[in-house]
């Protein structure tokens, strides 16, 4: 092995570590028998038995997940239609379009949520889970959009030809030919939009009102007000666990399909 392949075998190695240590360490935690963060003092599982009784962390987690659920959803359908009429439609505008729905990529977050609030404002919306929801959405379209874009720019517009030529109508050849072949640019953009949904801090924390809270705005608050609790690593762990089973079962899923 050369000094360079040394070299970059060490610099990938610290890049791996500085982004799985501190989940290790997180997870490590969840298990510690005392509620002091620094000290690992032996292992229980007390603090998942704290985290099923913690109803003020589970009501924001469900906030959460009920959230990024629809938020998928509702920028799965309008991402990937934007998509489709900018590649396949001819009409006019195109570039227009094209250029708007990357200004929420572009633009900081917090400049994006402070127009969100105060369009709300101005409006007169009561400030809840509806504007939570719809800042979300607003955000996420952008990202489904460029990812089906990208993937409905990379396959041959002829099989699409074919299907009309051998009598199918517009919407058998959506439904048979392009949504199949759009599947893994669907599904790469519905889990990016649900995880930019779920723990998304700034716009919630801009847009939400009193009694809407999601988790991690219980998180940021907890660190507020001295740290964050034993339990908050311990749910952290059953999310990851759970993303863990979800990305093998998509991997599997996938390499079936292949």
């Amino acid at each position: 092995m050369s000094i360079g392949d040394k070299i970059l075998a060490v610099f990938s190695s610290l890049v791996y570590a500085f982004l799985y240590v501190p989940i290790i360490v997180v997870v490590l935690f969840s298990f510690n028998s005392s509620r002091m963060l620094g000290q690992f003092t032996g292992f229980s599982l007390k603090w998942y038995g704290v985290l099923l009784e913690d109803r003020i962390v589970w009501i924001a987690f469900y906030n959460s997940l009920n959230i990024a659920i629809i938020t998928t959803l509702a920028s799965l359908l309008f991402g990937m239609l934007a998509a489709y009429g900018v590649i396949r439609l001819d009409i006019g505008g195109k570039g227009i379009v094209d250029g708007l729905l990357y200004v929420p990529i572009i633009i900081p977050e917090i400049a994006e949520a402070l127009s969100l609030l105060l369009f709300y404002k101005f409006a007169g919306y009561r400030l809840g889970w509806l504007t939570v929801l719809l800042g979300h959405i607003a955000f996420d379209i952008s990202f489904v959009y460029v990812i089906i874009k990208a993937r409905l720019s990379g396959f041959d517009k002829s099989l699409e030809e074919a299907s009309l030529t051998l009598g199918a109508n517009e919407l058998q050849t959506f439904m048979r030919i392009t949504l199949p072949l759009s599947l893994p640019g669907i599904i790469a953009a519905a889990l990016i939009a649900f995880t930019l949904s779920f723990d998304d801090f700034i716009k919630t924390a801009f847009t939400t009102g009193p009694g809407f809270q999601t988790l991690p705005l219980i998180i940021w608050s907890q660190s507020a007000r001295g740290g964050v609790g034993p339990e908050i690593n311990a749910l952290t762990s059953v999310i990851i666990a759970l993303s863990m089973i979800f990305a093998y079962i998509y991997t599997k899923l996938s390499s079936k399909r292949g």
